[in-house]
């Protein structure tokens, strides 16, 4: 437990020899230590992870994974060792509102990839919807290319079919007549095949070759118009079809679920607190706790380094002066000697 504690105290960030002359802070910052080391350890699982969702590569997830960490708990660590305390709360707030700022941002950071995870299910599920969408979406813009000539072979194949049913009417009344004027039972009421049938006989058979002329225009429109079916069906087969599973798009799905969910989209809010909070535990537990014997320490320590910095400076003036009297001094006895002789 004693290494345990030693190693959090390092990552305090605190001066320890300073800090074993105050025993009474070691466990307040043992605490900020560990407050610390466990943020970039959830800072290092959540980058991790958001790296492996986007290149599927484990070495490339690791590594990231430590150097983000790494990051992150250096600026924590710097984040926190840099707060003093001051004698006025006002003052010490100021001084880390930049860094309950700076916290806030990496505490949303971190917490996404982690978000991600706790809601895959519901994002898998959601990503399927998206996936028909796109790809409803695509056929749809397929379809609009050869909507405009499919358009126009069915208008152009409902009028063929229109002359169709109005000439098959025409040639059916010619061949009835024709009938009736060979047996007799209209037209001149005579039984025979002479020049009235022959006549009668050839609007029929005019009739017919226009129907049969309209019959090969209607299937020549209909031959056109499967092709252009099956172009757009193979054009439809041949759209490239990925999977939506990129870190922009489970990004995307989060942000439908928590919009379409209210239980969810309260569920993400608090996880993003208790990463806010978690992030900025440090500073607040630094900014809250009342002035220790170490903070005593560390002040006084620092007033004599000032001071020291500031005597030393004083005799380095005092010396520069000295040297510039006495060379002062000499010149002017130079000069009265030259004056003389």
């Amino acid at each position: 437990m004693l290494r345990i504690r030693q190693f959090f105290l390092i990552c305090s960030g605190a001066h320890l020899p300073m800090l074993k002359r105050a025993p009474s802070e070691l466990n307040k910052y043992a605490g900020i230590g560990a407050t610390i080391f466990f943020t970039g350890l959830l800072a290092a699982l959540s980058g991790g992870y958001a790296l492996w969702t986007v290149f599927q590569q484990p070495w490339a997830a690791v590594v990231f994974a430590l150097v983000w960490g790494l990051m992150i708990f250096n600026l924590d660590r710097y984040i926190v060792s840099s707060m003093k305390k001051r004698e006025r709360f006002r003052d010490e707030f100021l001084m880390a509102l930049p860094r309950i700022v700076l916290a806030l941002l990496i505490a949303i950071v971190i917490s996404k990839p982690l978000e991600l995870q706790i809601f895959n299910k519901e994002i898998q599920a959601e990503l399927v919807i998206m996936e028909q969408q796109k790809f409803k979406a695509q056929e749809d813009k397929v379809k609009e290319r050869f909507q405009a000539r499919s358009a126009t072979l069915n208008a152009r194949l409902q009028t063929l079919q229109q002359q169709m049913a109005t000439q098959a009417a025409r040639r059916d009344t010619l061949q009835l007549l024709a009938q009736q004027e060979a047996d007799g039972t209209g037209g001149s009421r005579l039984k025979n095949l002479g020049p009235i049938y022959k006549a009668k006989k050839a609007d029929a058979d005019s009739a017919q070759a226009a129907w049969e002329a309209l019959n090969e225009q209607y299937a020549a429109g209909r031959a056109e118009l499967a092709t252009v079916d099956s172009a757009v069906t193979n054009t439809i087969a041949q759209l490239k079809r990925d999977q939506l599973n990129g870190f922009a798009s489970r990004l995307d799905a989060l942000g439908t679920i928590t919009k379409n969910s209210t239980p969810i989209r309260w569920a993400n809010w608090f996880i993003i607190l208790l990463f806010i909070a978690i992030e900025t535990a440090p500073v607040f537990v630094k900014l809250i706790s009342p002035r220790g014997p170490y903070d005593d320490l560390l002040e006084q320590h620092e007033y004599g380094f000032t001071m020291h910095n500031k005597e030393r400076k004083a005799m380095l003036t005092l010396e520069t002066d000295e040297r510039i009297a006495v060379r002062t001094g000499e010149s002017e006895h130079r000069i009265k000697n030259a004056a003389f002789s």
